[in-house]
């Protein structure tokens, strides 16, 4: 069997996108490889959405061509390199000029291909392939029906690319435009799922909560019904939804978290800037007070509901006034959890050509400063959790011996002892002692008792 092996960075449909690709590479003889040094295959799963993304590519490419040679030198074979994902899609000719020994080139909604590329791969040839176009047939028809499983908990794709046009990202670029599959194909993919053994589905999407796909009666459904039809689905314990905008939570959506028990009770929904000016800025559409009515609307259908969202800070023309607006959204949000990056300019966006950039240092302490606020609501939100009993899932083996790991219903890592077998199972704990990052906990006895 020939070896493969996937480096994925990025986000939740990008590890999504990896395992369909090793669905894929399957029936032509690929199977996991634990490292690169053996493989006959390696692709890189880029993303675009984070600071120096191509820079990091282009060194794990280079020690990749030292491993490319080794292979062809001293053991008499070749090893195939891959560059797929949103980095390949918006710089795939400076990847083949500054790295002429890649052998193919593939974007997000062309990775489908694969098997149709490496068939077309020479032995020993110095050429490469390039697919980055955006095909008029839908990716999603195109690949298997067989898979691996996933595991206890598993992600599934919903929704792709995105119509909003913020001004600091490179989505719509990489990805196109917004796309839902229908529902009979994401019923077909999830019970596929649950068969094999998953209790718990994200459904994903770059803007998830855009989904409108065709029902099976012919009508255009929303995220809410897809979520209600899903919880029908016998072995199906668990869902959630990433990632959102504000502008798309609907109604039916908001009460989908009242209505249906398998939903969990924790939403992401980004926000980006607590600055009217600076939202207006990002051409994010919505106002703060906006997003808090959202919130106040979420905790009136769901009061328990955990929420966390995403924070840019440095956006071009960003002053103290706007950074304190932020401040003080997240202490009206009261987050569970939230994450904060610097603004890093996308080349190719509006806000990449703006001349009012802030200054490096100014940004990095806004960072610092907004992660310590951050970093308090969530231990506070943890903290709160302590003494509770809650049911978790339990999902792997986790760094020590008799340990596992497993996750609360409100995204919280959760450690605790056990055996091994009782991976895969939703079980009754307390929880013992709140971290920053996760919790600890206790299984209970029939009784109740830890």
């Amino acid at each position: 069997m020939k070896q493969l092996y996937i480096k994925t960075w990025g986000c939740q449909m990008n590890v999504y996108d990896s395992d369909r690709m090793a669905d894929l590479l399957a029936p032509l003889g690929y199977g996991p490889a634990s490292g690169p040094e053996n493989a006959d295959m390696v692709i890189l799963n880029t993303c675009h959405i984070r600071e120096k993304a191509a820079e990091k590519m282009f060194s794990e490419l280079g020690r990749l061509r030292k491993l490319k040679d080794r292979a062809a030198d001293q053991q008499g074979r070749e090893m195939r390199i891959a560059v797929a994902g949103c980095v390949a899609q918006a710089e795939g000719a400076e990847i083949t000029r500054r790295a002429p020994f890649v052998d193919m080139v593939v974007g997000p909604q062309t990775y489908h291909r694969l098997p149709e590329l490496v068939s077309q791969l020479d032995p020993g040839a110095r050429r490469h392939l390039v697919d980055t176009e955006f095909p008029a047939e839908a990716k999603f028809d195109s690949l298997p029906e067989e898979a691996s499983p996933r595991g206890p908990a598993a992600f599934l794709s919903v929704q792709e690319g995105c119509d909003k046009f913020c001004s600091f990202c490179v989505v719509p670029y990489t990805r196109g435009a917004e796309f839902s599959r229908p529902v009979e194909q994401i019923l077909v993919e999830a019970k596929r799922l649950v068969a094999q053994g998953s209790r718990e589905l994200t459904l994903l999407g770059q803007n998830v909560n855009a989904w409108h796909g065709q029902g099976p009666d012919g009508r255009e459904w929303g995220l809410g019904r897809l979520l209600r039809q899903l919880a029908e689905i016998d072995g199906l314990d668990r869902l959630r939804y990433t990632t959102s905008h504000p502008l798309d939570m609907d109604e039916d959506l908001m009460m989908a978290h009242r209505d249906v028990p398998a939903l969990m009770p924790y939403l992401h929904l980004p926000v980006q800037s607590g600055s009217d000016r600076i939202l207006q800025a990002m051409n994010r559409r919505h106002t703060a007070a906006d997003y808090l009515k959202i919130l106040d609307r979420l905790r009136q259908y769901r009061p328990d509901i955990a929420l966390s969202g995403d924070f840019i800070v440095g956006f071009p023309g960003e002053t103290d006034r706007d950074f304190a607006d932020t401040l003080k959204l997240v202490d009206a949000a009261g987050y569970a959890a939230a994450y904060s990056f610097k603004y890093s300019a996308r080349p190719g966006t509006p806000a990449a050509g703006q001349t009012d950039q802030v200054e490096a240092q100014v940004s990095a302490d806004r960072l610092a400063a907004l992660q310590q606020v951050l970093d308090a609501w969530q231990m506070a939100f943890n903290k709160q959790t302590e003494g509770s009993q809650m049911d978790i899932l339990i999902e792997k083996s986790a760094g020590r011996p008799g340990q596992l790991a497993a996750r609360s219903p409100y995204m919280q890592s959760v450690y605790l002892d056990g055996p091994r077998d009782l991976i895969g199972q939703i079980l009754p704990v307390v929880i013992s002692e709140a971290g920053q990052n996760s919790v600890r906990a206790s299984l209970l006895d029939a009784k109740g008792a830890a």
